[in-house]
């Protein structure tokens, strides 16, 4: 007996060391990333017509701009993929402080626009901390809770990962970017769920933000205290009732939902979507872009679009399930809900079902920022997976 165990332990450890000299490329989610390879592509497809009448004699303009950021966020992607998880999480605190760091920056020394300070001029390159910071604020969070796994129903643990994870909310959200900082919000709710925080402490936790909310948006505006800007209110309470004034708040809303019907079935294709090429849809190509694409391409061609979606969300919980380790399997959910999050407001607010936050559509929107962030959280993810499957 001793020696069939002994036989046995050992052909464990063959087929572990095995499996670990495996190429990185044969433990891939192919299936992950043909989904990342295939929205990213529709999107560069979607740019193409959407932007095509945005600038005279340049209709390309912003296609090939889109296409460098994409062949950017593939190199981060590779560089994320060769990178073991485990790296992070010795270096969360690091993460952390540079995450906060950058937000702090913008603050002081960032490009105001539109009376936002959200991005760092580089000249070359304007860039949007706050899309790179929700990786690093995951990536961060994670790691804090990973190393209290055993004290992860201890009030004392859910109140401090929550005050760390409110200073880079904060900082986005003093910015203003109510959108992103939102995301920030669903990434936490996602990371303590996923580590198993009681239900007692996620439920006052939800509790808290909706007497938050309610302060914020009518009880401390009625005691004359604003805390939001009058246009983020209306953003936030006008998309229940669009027709209420349809040429001032609620503007953007009426003729996003104009937009998304004209397209039908089949869409108006290029040439004849109006809406789009009139520039009737304010943000066409950024914030409206799901709007812009239902138009041109019609129902079909937005419904394909949101299965791509959901195939990658589909495999990126899969994820969650295969992680290695709890540090691994926090950040995966954290990526994924975070990912889901944006879509969902951002085809919701399009449709007048979410509010009108900024958020862009993942690897559709004109941006550098949010594609190269989205395609390097993607790289994560496809690391998770191979390690895990090494594991196996």
């Amino acid at each position: 007996m001793v020696e069939y165990v002994g036989t046995r332990h050992s052909r464990a450890r063959s087929r572990r060391a095995a499996r670990a000299a495996e190429p990185l490329a044969r433990r891939l989610d192919w299936t992950l990333v043909a989904a990342v390879a295939g929205a990213v592509a529709y999107g560069l497809w979607a740019i193409a017509g959407i932007t095509r009448h945005d600038v005279p004699g340049n209709p390309n303009y912003y296609l090939v701009r889109q296409g460098v950021y994409a062949a950017v966020g593939g190199l981060g992607l590779v560089g994320a993929l060769l990178v073991d998880p485990s790296f992070y999480r010795r270096y969360w605190r690091a993460l952390f402080g540079g995450t906060v760091g950058l937000m702090a920056l913008v603050i002081l020394a960032g490009a105001a626009t539109r009376g936002s300070k959200r991005w760092i001029d580089l000249g070359f390159f304007r860039f949007q901390p706050s899309e790179f910071g929700k990786l690093l604020f995951v990536l961060a969070l994670a790691g804090f809770l990973a190393d209290r796994a055993r004290r992860i129903g201890e009030p004392r643990t859910t109140l401090v990962a929550v005050g760390l994870a409110l200073v880079p909310i904060f900082l986005v959200f003093v910015q203003p970017d109510l959108g992103t900082a939102l995301v920030y919000g669903a990434a936490l709710a996602a990371i303590l769920f996923v580590a198993g925080t009681p239900w007692t402490h996620i439920a006052a936790l939800g509790a808290g933000v909706v007497v938050f909310a309610t302060a914020v948006l009518w009880l401390l505006p009625a005691a004359g205290v604003p805390v939001l800007k009058p246009y983020q209110v209306h953003r936030l309470t006008q998309f229940m009732n669009p027709t209420s004034d349809p040429r001032g708040a609620t503007y953007n809303i009426t003729q996003s939902i104009t937009t998304v019907g004209a397209g039908g079935v089949h869409g108006r294709g290029v040439a004849g979507s109006t809406q789009t090429n009139l520039d009737y849809l304010p943000e066409h190509a950024t914030d409206f872009a799901f709007a812009s694409l239902a138009e041109q391409r019609g129902f079909l061609g937005a419904a394909f679009l949101l299965c791509l979606y959901l195939l990658l969300v589909w495999r990126g919980l899969r994820i969650v399930t295969l992680a290695r380790d709890h540090f691994s399997a926090l950040v995966a959910g954290g990526i994924v809900v975070a990912f889901l999050f944006q879509v969902f407001v951002n085809v919701g607010m399009t449709m007048g079902i979410a509010p009108i936050t900024g958020i862009p559509l993942p690897f559709v929107s004109v941006g550098g920022s949010s594609m190269i962030a989205n395609l390097v959280a993607m790289g994560v993810l496809l690391a998770i997976y191979a390690r895990g499957r090494e594991r196996r």
